[in-house]
């Protein structure tokens, strides 16, 4: 399809509004959960009504007007879980020049919301409230109130309408396919299915693709493509790989006899090929960075364009890293784009780069050493094993110029997990469990019935498989992953969990700032604080922020929108969901009590933890500034632990 039909197909007045409609209610419940909106609470609506006029008593009662305006508190909520469940909260907010906005919703775990669908109004100046349905409107009208400044709310509204596209994009490919379910798709496909990070409000703003980039690079769009690959000269390119692993034998294992074509390419230049070192670019980083900003090195023939290798390739949702379709054992390929994704630049940074494989040997060494680990859960680590990194000559020497210069071009080498699994396991994304199938069945469902089981056993077993390796690294030995849906692969057998696999090693794994014995045995000296990086590989973190990695990453980022799934399509208690998530860490605890000290240290059991807002740091922390570094994500306030409030179900062993 070309993009005059794509566009056609896709901006639909039926599709255009109907993802303005989802996205206003996602923006709505996020920028409550941030605290970026503190709506006034006005009555409660029954939740077989809509509301459709101003709040006022109904003779059916339908709406029931309160007495208090203020932003609601958790004290003002229902004390009855049926009451909670059943009924719906209307709020309302006012904004600036007499602009109302209503909407129904009601109060989930993690002080979250849910905002019920067909009940966003507007009216101005007390005219009749009408439907609303744009979030960019909104957005608009709300800048003030929420404090963003007008060169933010610029940018943002190109990333909104970026995000709005691409959801129409994708709404209209699925009222045209012929797929019976996500579950046939192989695990690059089903990389191309999910519809971007659920708590981010602007997931797919992907500042830099034009639309026919979009069509040509974005993930759910599925294009096929043979990897360009450049030739570098080794004193401006370091390689570097885990023990055993050479440059020239990769290469060989990666392009086959294109190798030996891309070798002899050089020699007809009269260029040594061992004075190189090879790696694959981004086509859009090519055209859009490398030529412009490489082009001395271009002139020089310290970076020799070679061609396209043999196999081809899709990208994973993350964009840059790409998942070989040609031969899926094949190693995963992780390349750097001046894309701004999520709040940061899609680049890969140099120094992280050239640490991975160090990274991924160490990480490998404690599962290793670790029987529970290796034997029992059979962790799988698909290892960062090889990279490149390319300085600029000109940026390196700049250090305070915006990170975005600093990682443009390099490369790292992932093992595929299709080559680790055996041949009766089925590696997906943990991010697909958060969608629901083409029929508008929660994957999860869908997954439990393959199974021949109930959503709560299915259930049982995905937090077992789940936690339990992330929970011993974080008590024996102080490290934590960092466990988003694009970072672990779950591995099913006849759709049963059996383990999982975690990727993404050197950008985001974390470890303790204390003194514990299991980890300094076996930290390398290369990786340690204050050592030959400038920045930080793993960063060292007190004992809450490294439980945010889980609460903040896996809580709040991953269960609390599976949880939202499964009640509002089966009926699923979201209070029996955390206590089974409580139950999964005291079945760990309980098999290891030689480390109680170390679940007093890392309390996953504490009442509240610092709020992670990932929307507010964009809207209002920061904006658009380009840093020297990457943004760190700021807190704003706590958020409730549900593994808290549950604690009492936990004990008694409530279902």
């Amino acid at each position: 399809m070309n993009a005059a039909d794509a566009l056609e197909s896709a901006l639909e007045p039926e599709i255009w509004r109907d993802v303005n409609r989802d996205l206003f209610r996602k923006v709505l419940a996020e920028f409550m959960y941030e605290e970026i909106l503190t709506p006034a609470r006005i009555g409660t609506v029954s939740a077989s009504e809509t509301a459709t006029t101003d709040a006022t008593p109904g003779a059916d009662g339908t709406v029931v007007p309160e007495a208090k305006s203020e932003p609601e508190s958790s004290a003002e909520l229902p004390s009855s879980e049926n009451q909670e469940r059943d009924t719906w909260i209307r709020y309302r907010l006012l904004l600036t020049d007499g602009i109302e906005y209503q909407f129904d919703a009601q109060r989930r775990p993690l002080d979250s919301y849910r905002i019920k669908p067909g009940s966003i109004e507007r009216r101005e100046r007390g005219e009749q409230w009408r439907s609303a349905t744009s979030p960019v409107t909104f957005l608009r009208e709300a800048r003030e109130y929420i404090g963003i400044d007008p060169t933010t709310a610029a940018h943002l509204v190109r990333e909104y309408n970026n995000t709005l596209v691409a959801d129409a994009h994708i709404r209209a490919r699925k009222e045209d396919r012929d797929d019976a379910t996500l579950l046939d798709l192989s695990y690059a496909e089903l990389e191309g299915e999910m519809e971007g990070h659920p708590w981010f409000t602007y997931n797919k703003g992907r500042v830099g693709f034009g639309y026919e980039a979009y069509l040509e690079h974005a993930p759910e769009s599925k294009q096929r493509r043979q990897l360009r690959w450049i030739a570098a000269r080794r004193d401006r390119a370091t390689f570097q790989a885990v023990d055993g692993l050479e440059h020239d034998a990769l290469v060989e294992e990666e392009l086959g006899s294109t190798a030996t074509e891309f070798a002899d390419a050089l020699l007809d230049r009269d260029l040594d090929p061992a004075n190189y070192v090879f790696l694959p670019v981004h086509d859009w980083q090519w055209s859009d960075s490398i030529v412009q900003l490489f082009a001395a090195d271009i002139a020089t023939d310290a970076i020799v364009p070679l061609g396209r290798g043999p196999d081809e390739y899709l990208p994973q949702q993350s964009i840059r890293t790409f998942s070989n379709v040609s031969a899926p054992e094949k190693h995963h390929v992780k390349l750097p784009t001046r894309v701004l994704n999520t709040n940061v630049y899609r680049g890969i940074l140099g120094e992280q780069a050239e640490a991975a494989p160090r990274v991924t040997s160490f990480l490998k060494s404690v599962r290793d050493g670790d029987t529970f680990l290796q034997d029992e859960l059979q962790l799988l680590l698909p290892g960062e094993v090889a990279s490149v990194n390319y300085e600029h000559p000109t940026f390196s020497r700049m250090e305070e110029a915006p990170y975005q210069f600093h990682e443009l071009l390099g490369c790292v080498w992932r093992e595929s997990v299709v080559s680790l699994v055996d041949d009766d396991e089925r590696p997906i994304t943990l991010a697909a469990l958060l969608h629901e199938d083409f029929d508008g069945t929660p994957v999860v469902s869908k997954l439990a019935d393959r199974a021949d089981m109930s959503v709560g056993a299915w259930l049982d077993e995905l937090l077992e498989v789940l936690l339990e390796p992330l929970l011993h690294f974080l008590y024996k030995y102080g490290t934590v992953f960092m466990p988003h849906g694009t970072n672990v692969v779950l591995i099913l057998r006849d759709g049963v969990p059996t383990r999982i696999a975690i990727t993404d090693f050197v950008d985001e794994v974390a470890i303790s700032d204390r003194d514990l014995p299991e980890l300094s045995e076996r930290l390398p000296d290369a990786l340690r604080d204050d050592d030959r990086y400038d920045h930080h590989i793993l960063h060292q973190l007190p004992p809450e922020p490294l439980c945010q990695h889980i609460v903040g990453t896996l809580f709040v980022g991953v269960f609390r929108y599976i949880a939202d799934l499964l009640a509002r399509h089966r009926g699923y208690d979201e209070r029996q969901f955390w206590t089974q998530v409580r139950s999964a860490v005291d079945t760990y605890q309980a098999r290891f009590p030689d480390l109680e000290e170390r679940f007093d240290l890392f309390d996953l059991y504490k009442p509240r933890f610092t709020k992670h807002c990932l929307n507010r740091n964009r809207l209002v922390d920061y904006g658009y500034k380009d840093f020297s570094t990457r943004p760190k994500v700021r807190g704003h306030g706590t958020v409730s632990n549900p593994l808290y409030e549950v604690a009492d179900d936990s004990a008694t062993g409530a279902d």
